[in-house]
């Protein structure tokens, strides 16, 4: 089985190639691919040119792979051609199992992110592969800048309410990815991951104050004043109103879902908050 990781340049598709060297898949049956390689020769594996925009580039990387893991690009917006470009060439090349990374209930969530995921997933459905999907929540790591923020001003200040987060460090989801590339049985499943605690942001806050050794303290923010703090902050528009509808999300439960088919994928416990944190500040 030759496995090719795309996006291997990226945070999670570096670690979910090193997830698969730990659990023992030979280097040279994976291949990383990247739009740059040289910022991926690093990990010891095969590398290949990927770029999203490029289906040439993608239909050269397949040869020889019968599996392929699709990181979703980060250019969102355009994440649905672009993915669409990898599901073809897949397609066209007869892999024999396709798992992308999409986001949690993306077929039926109102979080601004899911419509894209939504539209990849129905595209792979279309498409025939045998795919497993792995919607993942959010990644602890996501709260460096919070968190850097916070240890500065004592506060954390968002529009989520009382929403909860089932976060989990990318490393959990990788090594998810991982087990259900070199296991059997996953082909067909869509597997909804999220940490095995839902935390809200006044816990997020406490998190914090123990990382940092900092008193911090959440204060809620509405719509409407989220978005002029983040106007003031110098944010344009278009991104402005993007944070204040991913808050709104959280406020309303996009992300408070979890029922621990994470950790039975991995094997273990997710990662804690705290530790999450902590190795993310570092």
């Amino acid at each position: 089985m030759t496995t090719l990781v795309t996006g291997a340049s990226g945070k999670l598709g570096r670690l979910i190639v090193e997830s698969l060297r730990e659990s023992g898949a030979p280097a040279d049956t994976i291949v990383a691919g990247a739009r740059d390689v040289s910022r991926v020769a690093d990990l010891g594996v095969r590398t290949a040119r990927v770029d999203y925009t490029d289906p040439a580039s993608i239909t050269a990387a397949l040869d020889g792979v019968d599996t392929v893991v699709l990181v979703s690009s980060s250019a969102v917006g355009q994440r649905t051609a672009q993915h669409k470009a990898v599901i073809d060439a897949a397609a066209a090349a007869g892999v024999e199992k396709f798992v992308y990374t999409s986001a949690p209930k993306a077929t039926t969530s109102d979080l601004v992110l899911a419509p894209e995921h939504k539209a990849t997933e129905e595209l792979i459905a279309a498409s025939g592969l045998p795919a497993v999907i792995l919607r993942n929540n959010w990644y602890t790591e996501n709260y460096s800048a919070d968190l850097a923020r916070a240890a500065e001003t004592g506060v954390l200040a968002a529009g989520v309410g009382d929403g909860k987060v089932a976060s989990a460090s990318r490393k959990d989801f990788a090594d998810a990815a991982a087990a259900v590339v070199r296991e059997d049985g996953h082909i067909g499943q869509v597997y909804e991951l999220g940490g095995d605690v839902a935390w809200n942001y006044e816990e997020l806050a406490a998190a914090i104050s123990e990382v940092t050794g900092r008193e911090v303290r959440y204060v809620p923010l509405s719509f409407d004043e989220q978005l002029a703090g983040l106007r003031d902050a110098g944010l344009d528009e278009g991104t402005a109103g993007f944070v204040a509808a991913l808050d709104a999300g959280i406020r309303d439960g996009a992300l408070a879902d979890t029922d621990g088919t994470l950790s039975r994928l991995i094997g273990r416990p997710t990662t804690p908050l705290v530790e999450g944190l902590r190795a993310a500040s570092v």
